[in-house]
Formats: C-alpha cells, sequence, structure tokens
C-alpha cells in the first residue's frame, strides 16, 4: 500500500515537473525544489526517471561550491568570537583563571586567541593567576567576517578553515531542458517481456524500458568459510595425499584414562593439574574400560613391565575415571591403536587427525584456552628415528617448508622425542612449528602390539601456521569474540606455497602428442630417445645406497633407461669386506653408466655399496637424510624425475587422486616383495595407470621377469 502511494507520488512530481518545463523552460533542480517545496534527492529521483525515457528531457550536472558555516562558525555569528566572549567575561577587577575557564563555552581556545590579539593578561602576583583587561574596549572582527561571507579574503577563508569555523561544500544540481521528443504525456516503459504481452501482441506496441547489461549483480547472502577452515582442508588434502586415513575425533569429552594413562603420563604428572586442565563437573567419571587392557596399564604404571621399571607409585583408579575436555588428539590416537589390535592381527596404518583440543591456559596473543591440534601417527614394522625425519622432511616440504632442524625433548609418552623447528625468512630466526617422537614401548606393549612394531607420530597446532598465512599477529583476532567478520568474508581460499618445480602443462594437442611419443618410444626394456622436449631444471643428485647382495634393486635397470637420454647419470660399485660369497654380477650391475670420463658434468651421481644390512636397501641423502625400503628408493626418484619434467614418468603431476592410487599399488608391490606372492593386482592394460606409465609398471615388469 504504502509501495503503490510513493510510486503515485513520484509520478505526480514527474508531471508537475514536465509541466513547469512546458511553461518556463530550462531550469536548474535547486529551483524545482524550491518551487514545488520537496526535498532537492526527491526532485533528482523525478529526473532521472524521465530522463530513463528517450529523449524526453535533456539534463546537465552543475558543480558548485560555496562556502559556509559550521555549527562552531554559526554559535560565533550568533554570540561573538571566543576571544571576544573571554574578554566581556572579565570583570573590572580581574577574575580568576579557573573560573573563567568553566564560566565561557570555548574558552580555551578564546583565552588563547585574546592573549594573542593582546586584549588580556595575566596577573600572577597573587597565588592565584588574575585575568585582566588589557585594553579598554575591542572589535569582534571575527564575528563581522563570518556574517559575510562572500566577503572574505583567500587569506580569511584558509584561517576560519584551519579554526573550523567555515567549511567548503560541493551542491550538485541538474539543469533540465526539454528533449526532441519531448511531451507532457508520459507513457510507462515496460520492464519485462510477459506472456500476456506476447499472447495479445501488444508488445510491437509498447515501449520497453532499456536494459543495463554491464551493471553488476547483486551479491547473495552466502556461508562464508573462516581461514582456519581453508587452512584445515588444505593440511587435510596433504595427508591424504600421503595415503593416511582420518581419525574420528568428535569426542571432546575424553576419561582421564584414555588422555593420559593410556599414554603411560604419570598421574602425578603437572599437567593432570586442575591449572593446566578443565575437569568436567557433571558427570565428572567414568567407568567404561576395557578392564584387561586397564589392568595392564595399572601394572606397568605401578609395577613396571615390557623391560621397564615404570613409575613405581600407587596407581588410583579414582584418577583414570576424571573426566576433562581432552588436552590434545594423541588420546584419539592412543584409541585408534588399542583397537588395532582387537582383531588379533597387526596391520601397517598412517592416521591423521585435525581438531579441537582444551588447556587451562592464560589467554595472550598467541595462547587460547581452545585452539586446534594436527597429528600424524605411522605404525609399522621396525620403524626407526630415520623414518620419523624422512616423512617429517616429506610432510613439511608439501607445506613449503623445506629448512628443518630437529631438537631433543622430553615428552612422557616418546622416547625419543624432538622438537620440530623451521627457518621463517620474514623473521630471519629459526622457529618451533612442531613436537615428535616414538611411542614408548610401556605405551604400545601393553595394547597388544608386536614388540617389532614402532609408532612415530608428530603434532602441531593450526593456529600458528593460520596466522603466517594471513599475517594475523594476535590469535585472539583469529578466534573469539573479536574476529573482525569483514576478515571472514573477504579472505581469499587458502593456497600453501608448495614447493614444486613441476612445469605447466603444454597445449592439448602437443601433449597428446607427446603422450603417444612416448608410449610408443619408451618401452621398460630397450628403449630409444624421447621425441619431446626437457621443460624444467633437473636438480643434481649425489646419493649412496646400501643394498643387500640377496635383494638388488632390479627396478633400478629399466628405471634409468628411460631417463637415460635426458639425465647424465654415473653409478659407481663398491662391495664391502662383509660381503664373501658376491658374485660378479654385483660389479655389472647398471655397468653402463659407469663411464669414469663423465664424472664431471653428471646430473645424478649414485654410488652403489653391496653389503649385509637385511631385506631392504637403504638410500643417503646429501643432506644426511635417510630413505629406506626399495619402494620409498622408488618414490623419491620418480618424485625427483617428475620436478625434470613429468612426461617422464607420473606421479604427483596428475593430481592427488592418481597419487593415491600408485601409492595403493606401491604398498601391494612392497608386500610382494615381503612375501613372494605375486597376486593382488591385476593389469587392465600395458599400463596399471593407463595411457601414463608409472613407476608401478616398471615394478611390475621386473616382478614378471623374476618369476
Amino acid at each position: 500500500m504504502r509501495g503503490t502511494l510513493f510510486q503515485k507520488m513520484a509520478k505526480q512530481l514527474s508531471d508537475q515537473i514536465l509541466d513547469y518545463l512546458a511553461e518556463h523552460g530550462e531550469v536548474n533542480s535547486l529551483v524545482l525544489a524550491d518551487v514545488f517545496k520537496e526535498n532537492h534527492q526527491k526532485i533528482i529521483g523525478a529526473i532521472k526517471s524521465l530522463d530513463a525515457v528517450g529523449d524526453l528531457i535533456t539534463t546537465q550536472q552543475i558543480l558548485e561550491k560555496k562556502w559556509e558555516l559550521t555549527s562552531e562558525g554559526q554559535h560565533v555569528v550568533s554570540y561573538g568570537s571566543h576571544e571576544a566572549a573571554v574578554y566581556n567575561a572579565i570583570t573590572n577587577d580581574g577574575i580568576p583563571q579557573a573560573e573563567i575557564m568553566q564560566k565561557v563555552p570555548f574558552a580555551k581556545i578564546g583565552f588563547s586567541k585574546a592573549l594573542q590579539a593582546g586584549w588580556i593578561q595575566i596577573d600572577k602576583s597573587t597565588e592565584t593567576p588574575i585575568i585582566k583587561k588589557k585594553i579598554e574596549s575591542i572589535k569582534d572582527v571575527t564575528q563581522n567576517h563570518l556574517k559575510d561571507l562572500a566577503e572574505l579574503t583567500d587569506r580569511l577563508r584558509n584561517d576560519y578553515k584551519k579554526r573550523k569555523l567555515i567549511q567548503e561544500v560541493i551542491i550538485k544540481s541538474v539543469i533540465l531542458g526539454k528533449g526532441p521528443n519531448f511531451t507532457t504525456k508520459v507513457e510507462k516503459l515496460e520492464t519485462e517481456l510477459t506472456a500476456d504481452l506476447i499472447m495479445n501482441g501488444a508488445w510491437k506496441t509498447k515501449k520497453f524500458k532499456p536494459y543495463n547489461f554491464s551493471a553488476m549483480g547483486s551479491a547473495l547472502d552466502v556461508g562464508h568459510l573462516h581461514p582456519l577452515l581453508k587452512v584445515r582442508s588444505e593440511f587435510r588434502k596433504i595427508f591424504l595425499e600421503m595415503g593416511f586415513t582420518e581419525m574420528p575425533t568428535n569426542n571432546f569429552v575424553e576419561s582421564s584414562f584414555w588422555n593420559f594413562d593410556a599414554l603411560f603420563q604419570p598421574q602425578q604428572h603437572p599437567a593432570r593439574d586442575s591449572h593446566d586442565t578443565f575437569f568436567i563437573s557433571e558427570p565428572c567419571r567414568t567407568t567404561n574400560f576395557p578392564k584387561d587392557y586397564l589392568e595392564r596399564v595399572r601394572k606397568v604404571h605401578s609395577e613396571g613391565g615390557y623391560g621397564s621399571l615404570g613409575y613405581r607409585y600407587d596407581w588410583k583408579i579414582e584418577e583414570a575415571q576424571k573426566n576433562l575436555l581432552r588436552t590434545h588428539t594423541t588420546a584419539v590416537s592412543a584409541r585408534m591403536l588399542y583397537k588395532l589390535m582387537e582383531t588379533g592381527e597387526f596391520k601397517p596404518v598412517k592416521y591423521f587427525s585435525i581438531d579441537r583440543v582444551f588447556r587451562n591456559e592464560t589467554l595472550d596473543a598467541t595462547h587460547l584456552a581452545e585452539f586446534h591440534q594436527i597429528e600424524g601417527v605411522v605404525a609399522d614394522y621396525n620403524l626407526t628415528l630415520g623414518d620419523l625425519i624422512g616423512v617429517l622432511y616429506e610432510f613439511f616440504k608439501k607445506l613449503g617448508i623445506t629448512q628443518l632442524e630437529f631438537k631433543p625433548a622430553y615428552n612422557p609418552y616418546t622416547e625419543p622425542s624432538m622438537e620440530i623447528f623451521c627457518y621463517h625468512n620474514g623473521l630471519q630466526k629459526w622457529i618451533e612449528i612442531g613436537n615428535s617422537g616414538m611411542f614408548r614401548p610401556e605405551m604400545l606393549l601393553p595394547m597388544g602390539l608386536p614388540s617389532n612394531v614402532n609408532v612415530i607420530a608428530w603434532g602441531l597446532s593450526l593456529e600458528r601456521p593460520t596466522m603466517i598465512k594471513y599475517g594475523i599477529n594476535n590469535i585472539r583476532d583469529l578466534v573469539g569474540s573479536k574476529v573482525d567478520m569483514e576478515m571472514v568474508y573477504n579472505n581469499p581460499i587458502c593456497r600453501l606455497n608448495k614447493v614444486s618445480n613441476v612445469p605447466s602443462q603444454k597445449k592439448s594437442s602437443e601433449d597428446k602428442k607427446e603422450k603417444s611419443t612416448l608410449q610408443s618410444q619408451s618401452q621398460m626394456h630397450e628403449s630409444e630417445p624421447c621425441a619431446f622436449e626437457c621443460t624444467g631444471k633437473f636438480e643434481k643428485q649425489k646419493l649412496v645406497v646400501f643394498c643387500d647382495p640377496k635383494h638388488p634393486m632390479k627396478f633400478l635397470e629399466p628405471l634409468l633407461r628411460i631417463v637415460k637420454p635426458h639425465i647424465k647419470i654415473f653409478i659407481k660399485t663398491y662391495v664391502h669386506s662383509t660381503v664373501q660369497d658376491y658374485t660378479k654380477n654385483l660389479f655389472t650391475f647398471c655397468s653402463e653408466y659407469q663411464d669414469t670420463d663423465k664424472t664431471e658434468s653428471v646430473d645424478m651421481h649414485l654410488t652403489i655399496i653391496w653389503k649385509k644390512i637385511g631385506v631392504d636397501p637403504i638410500m643417503q641423502l646429501p643432506g644426511m637424510q635417510r630413505i629406506m625400503g626399495e619402494v620409498n628408493v622408488a618414490r623419491y626418484l620418480n618424485r625427483v624425475i617428475e620436478s625434470y619434467n613429468p612426461q617422464l614418468l607420473r606421479y604427483e603431476s596428475n593430481g592427488v587422486l592418481y597419487a593415491n592410487r600408485v601409492d595403493c599399488y606401491l604398498d601391494k608391490v612392497h608386500s610382494i616383495l615381503h612375501s613372494n606372492a605375486y597376486q593382488g593386482i591385476h593389469r587392465k592394460s600395458r599400463y596399471v595407470m593407463g595411457e601414463h606409465m608409472s613407476i608401478v609398471d616398471i615394478f611390475l615388469d621386473t616382478l614378471e621377469k623374476s618369476k
């Protein structure tokens, strides 16, 4: 109803403007506002409606600058200048300075101006300063100037503008005239082509309002992801790329048993105090524990066991029953490792979790009582500290962090333990980014895990990398009541800067041609030089491999034949003195790459040392990192080759799903190498992964030859 009335009023105003224009001709919108006693903005709105009708009127925008009084200037015109008000308030005998400051408006400014003009003086002969008149009469020039702004000189205008007594305003108006199609009767323009207009043919005679196709659409009210969720999603992708499985972390309330006791953390540990942990008042306790496991945990704490002396204290079930807000997601890891052995058979696993934890912290710029913990856990046979360091290097490399250092640390449930430091280029110093270690036997063996199974784990916060990514200095600006919602709305999707030398893909036609060339020429047996151009820069490698003579890396020769036309390779072979029953095959292994004349300009310098070390070979990198296992060595070489040119050997450049499938096949190959059972892998075509040859095909071809 109100909308219809408003439209009617607007229409009447438009008609009045047209009638006035027909009678008087060209007119200013300010004049129309005065004539019709309407707000100038309403007049402008009506003119815009008329202007939308083609060539009905002409308009010309006018910008007029004028000076006007501010509210303080109007006060001066009405009551005199501030300095005059101070002068007039002084009696013949004078007045205390404190009294005049309270009595006169704008006294501080007026006192200063009057003193500067020489109208008043300060008598300090008494304890209380007295303000007295210095001259008998004054002329209020400021008030007179402000009464007639048109007569002010430029210098006076600038002076009064600085005193905020006057201000310059810009008045926008429109000169309205008759257009070529001027008329006092306006036909309403149609805004849309309706079904009725089409059916009765009325659209042929109707006039339509023109569409503005360049106008921006209105923003939709949709949800926005918080920066923490964006970074969390990126971390989750990295874990999935590495073949990890996500743990369920929906239980924020844990018992002290799973949060502390199962992790071999003593009951008198300071972290179990109420100053560090939030304990639940209702329900305050839980009694739902696996009894056999509970007894084993109690025994290893109080009496020792599994080769350990334990803590030698009186372990109390009452402490283990206390409910709390979990202080770390490692409690979830303990629960998952225990469930792993419920079937009675151990299977290697890789777990990760990203979720909230709670600690009774003092709030400051970098600490909250509630934050997120990122945790990774790997359980497998005969894992070592070298495996932990290798996995950490690979994990942080995917985050764009390549400079790492490790410092020995102490954790109740890991031994050895290491704090993780990375070099921050912006701060030009090393900063701590996480903690890591190998779970203690006192924690794992009571769960029923085999004695030769080790578990490596690491954790870091989600908030710190998010703060670095978005340039946030105070964590309370990221989480909590001080969060700026505009920051949530406007921040882009997170993209962590990953280290990669993989070149961009060529055009589809050229790419298909190169793929067909590669498939026809890159055989897994004798290969010919490929016809495509190398687009990357090969990062020189100097590697040392310790290999058992009984289990040589058979995949290496077909792999090197593929890259030989593009990468200069030199291999040196040594046989350790402990190897007595060696054969000549050890010296002829990869003999085609043992040309001593090319040692100075090679891209890959590989030293193979035949030594009795067990089943899997060990590769040592220049930075003293070690990679154990034939499959893991192949993964490393695959990444190095792919960074040079992804067309040679596909792995991670085809996306996460492709890399996950390759990892899945490689895990099966690893099982074959250790079980001598060729099953579980079915080759649908020449290449397992479709049109691309991968490291999996090289392994399978080698296995088929060795059968």
